[in-house]
């Protein structure tokens, strides 16, 4: 099968660039002295994880359990599990535990860290968790100075929990586009998480790990001294976002989804593509940066942008291509394929079943498609 054989919209990953990608941020984590705990939500592929850590501790991050229990089944054995679990679900993580799978769950509650306890009684279950502590985006979790660190450490220990260790997320760094910016943040999100674990420590509780987290935090971090591992995720694609942050140049954009030009419309210089709102995602996220790629931008089926083109609006099914001088109506006769390049890479790939990978040689519409590699949806 080729490029012009697969169905419209789809996804297409180029295995050179996400390879590349994947060794970056590798020495990244050498070069910093930390484990590269690599997320799994945004590729949800045990190919691509596998490929992530290559011969190395299979140790990885996810968001939901059904991505957990899809590394599991892949012989990933260290998990951690990095949003805050609901007590519904913890009968789920404790069959994955029963199997040996070291799973390590989350949370910023007291009254949680006593409910996963007792659930832990009920069920014969060692639970493993992380802190999270709150280093400025204010999402979740809990002052790295604040007496309810302890409170929970107190709650998870005493009860025969294990405190695995902090975790943190520096995700207002997604707002920054300066390098010294991005890296003044990541070393607030580095202070805090050491310092939430040295009070621990101090308070007799262990507290081994100290986890941080983001693509742009781990690549702009000046160090990470007192951290022992990071959990970078979007930078395996990397997205129109991430290239107006600065983690990336558009050329390292991995993932695209590949369109099919359904009509034109000259009297407004338009044309719709057969890949919308479902197949693109609603995000908007670079339109506060310097460079608005509206819905995404977009590329012939060798990768090259056209330039000032991109898709200027989306419905559930549609997407309108627009630009400065209207869109190349000779270039793109209708039938003819694009490839449209995401905003934000993982909200793109969650409507999709599977990647289809391409080894990023120029030949177009006739590139051979190497594999299709399987992705999980849902929680």
């Amino acid at each position: 099968m080729k490029l012009r054989d697969l169905p419209t919209p789809h996804l297409v990953l180029d295995r050179r660039k996400l390879d590349r990608n994947l060794t970056r941020m590798r020495e990244r984590a050498d070069a910093l002295g930390v484990r590269l705990r690599p997320h799994g939500k945004t590729a949800k592929s045990a190919e691509v994880m596998t490929r992530a850590l290559k011969d190395r501790r299979k140790a990885v991050t996810v968001s939901t359990l059904k991505e957990a229990r899809l590394f599991a089944d892949a012989g990933f054995r260290d998990i951690v599990h990095a949003v805050g679990i609901t007590p519904n679900r913890l009968h789920e993580a404790a069959g994955l535990i029963a199997e040996g799978v070291d799973l390590a769950l989350t949370t910023d509650s007291v009254a949680m860290a006593r409910i996963i306890a007792e659930t832990g009684r009920t069920l014969g279950v060692r639970y493993m968790v992380m802190i999270e502590v709150d280093v400025g985006e204010h999402r979740g979790g809990v002052t790295p100075e604040g007496e309810e660190l302890l409170d929970i450490a107190r709650a998870l220990h005493e009860n025969g929990v294990e405190v695995r260790g902090i975790l943190a997320h520096a995700g207002h760094t997604y707002a920054l586009s300066d390098a010294e910016d991005i890296a003044r943040v990541a070393e607030v999100e580095r202070v805090g998480a050491v310092r939430a674990a040295e009070r621990i420590r101090a308070a007799g509780i262990p507290c081994p790990e100290v986890s941080v987290g983001s693509t742009p935090g781990a690549l702009f971090a000046r160090a990470l001294d007192g951290v022992t591992e990071m959990r970078p995720g979007v930078y395996m694609f990397m997205d129109l976002f991430q290239a107006g942050v600065g983690c990336c140049e558009i050329d390292d954009i991995a993932l695209s989804v590949l369109a099919t030009v359904s009509n034109h419309r000259p009297a407004q210089g338009t044309a719709h593509i057969d890949a919308g709102a479902l197949a693109l995602s609603k995000d908007r996220s670079t339109h506060l940066q310097t460079r608005d790629c509206g819905f995404g931008l977009v590329t012939d089926t060798y990768g090259a942008l056209f330039q000032g083109l991109v898709v200027e609006a989306v419905h559930q099914e549609h997407g309108r291509l627009a630009g400065i001088g209207g869109v190349p109506f000779e270039a793109l006769p209708i039938g003819s394929r694009v490839r449209v390049l995401p905003n934000h890479v993982c909200m793109t790939a969650a409507m999709y079943e599977r990647y289809a990978v391409v080894d990023g040689t120029e030949l177009g519409d006739e590139q051979p498609i190497e594999a299709f590699w399987e992705r999980v949806n849902g929680w």
